[in-house]
């Protein structure tokens, strides 16, 4: 089956090395360069942390952050900058670091509702032209040890590539009773409202 060419106007440049995001863009028809922004996020939020930023507040910022400076390299572009936070009363979560730190996740998680925060900047040029952050609230079951177990020997490495440690378009979705969002939003990129915004502005065809 051929691609259906939807119509592009511009070069559209995705600030992120996140095959997720990739894959949903080119799945919605766009033709999307890949240039990660390479940011020390870790640095980043802990000093918008200490100076009382909400989880909300940070996605917006590295979303910012990872867009302007890829724009600097891709002049007329449109850059497109995100991020994801997830917060657990009051906890911050970052992608685990190795296959302990995601059974820690999980452990951490079940049994509880925990709230992912997915901030989305498009920049042109140095300057911000669109952006938003969108919200989603899942609860996790009250998982076993044996379950979080069995889960986390077949999710292996792929699940070190979320925040939360799950994919929910995959096995992930075994471990929620509830999920109150966006399903992209979920997946890191609120992409309904973005391929709004470059209708508007013409970059691809309505």
């Amino acid at each position: 089956m051929s691609a259906l060419n939807l119509g592009q106007s511009v070069d559209i440049v995705l600030a992120s090395g996140s095959k997720t995001r990739a894959d949903l863009l080119r799945g919605a028809g766009l033709a999307v360069h890949i240039d990660p922004a390479n940011v020390d996020e870790d640095s980043v939020k802990d000093s918008l942390r200490a100076e009382g930023a909400s989880a909300a507040q940070v996605a917006e910022a590295l979303s910012d952050l990872k867009a302007l400076k890829v724009s600097r390299r891709h002049p007329g572009a449109l850059v497109i900058g995100a991020d994801q936070t997830l917060d657990c009363n009051g906890v911050w979560f970052d992608k685990p670091a190795d296959i302990d730190h995601l059974r820690g996740h999980i452990e951490a998680l079940s049994g509880k509702r925990h709230s992912l925060f997915a901030g989305v900047s498009v920049m042109r040029n140095g300057e911000r032209i669109w952006g938003l952050v969108e919200p989603a609230h899942l609860t996790m079951r009250s998982l076993t040890p044996d379950f979080i177990a069995r889960y986390v020997d077949a999710v292996g490495e792929d699940g070190l590539g979320s925040v939360g440690g799950y994919r929910l378009e995959g096995l992930g979705a075994q471990l929620f009773s509830r999920v109150e969002g966006d399903y992209f939003t979920i997946l890191g990129l609120p992409l309904l409202p973005l391929l709004g915004f470059l209708r508007q502005h013409g970059a691809i065809l309505s």
